[in-house]
């Protein structure tokens, strides 16, 4: 298909991927494709080629849970660019409010559309491994919303959910402390948000997370059955 030619030059990750990841991220794409309205803002254009991008990324976080993880999203708006948004709301750690317009790449809204910058998505979408990626992020926080509660923990086993409160606890306390830590300080914000800055991590610096915080890894690659760093590291050898 064309699209497969455009996600190759456009989307370097979709290059790592074995035959039967890409075969079935494909009827993923296209299902998704069919599932969600795209809309655009401002006057902006969208494309079918900014729709496939979308998807593609958007649905590696579902390739082992399935399209039927985002069932609840029904709409993605795309600005131009940065957006920028106003009124109260939390910034940083401790509870800290600000009432000044912030700049922002993303957005995503419970029962509600998925806002993205296309520059933002299409210059992360070409470089794939450096630790950013707004379409993980803002889909990342549906997954998490699936239960109608933000708070960092999507729907798994009790097992599973045990180990993943544990593990992520003591990590967003290190964030929040300032300790040294390879996601960025916005994931102290509050557990949402480290789940949405720990998900870009995993999916776009997932060596550096496996080898610096292993037992973080192991949660995420254990929750997206999927285990990236092997991708990461056959992109660093190509």
């Amino acid at each position: 298909m064309e699209w497969q030619l455009l996600l190759q030059r456009r989307w370097p990750m979709w290059n790592l991927l074995t035959a039967d990841e890409r075969e079935r991220l494909q009827q993923l794409t296209l299902v998704l494709l069919d599932q969600l309205d795209f809309e655009a803002a401002q006057g902006f254009e969208v494309t079918d080629e900014m729709c496939v991008l979308v998807a593609a990324q958007a649905g590696l976080l579902v390739l082992e849970l399935g399209v039927d993880a985002y069932r609840k999203v029904r709409t993605v708006i795309l600005h131009p660019r940065t957006m920028v948004v106003r009124g109260a709301r939390r910034t940083g750690s401790g509870g800290l409010m600000t009432d000044e317009p912030t700049r922002i790449d993303g957005q995503a809204h419970y029962r509600g559309p998925i806002l993205l910058a296309w520059d933002s998505v299409s210059y992360d979408a070409r470089h794939p491994l450096r630790g950013l990626n707004v379409v993980c992020h803002e889909f990342a926080h549906q997954l998490d919303m699936l239960d109608g509660v933000v708070d960092g923990t999507p729907p798994m086993s009790d097992e599973a959910c045990d180990r993943w409160v544990e593990v992520c606890t003591a990590e967003f306390e290190a964030v929040r402390r300032g300790r040294p830590h390879l996601l960025r300080d916005y994931a102290a914000t509050d557990p949402g948000e480290f789940f949405a800055v720990a998900t870009e991590m995993f999916f776009s610096r997932p060596t550096a997370l496996a080898e610096q915080h292993p037992d973080l890894y192991a949660v995420f690659a254990g929750f997206y059955q999927q285990h990236p760093a092997g991708r990461a590291a056959s992109l660093d050898r190509a």
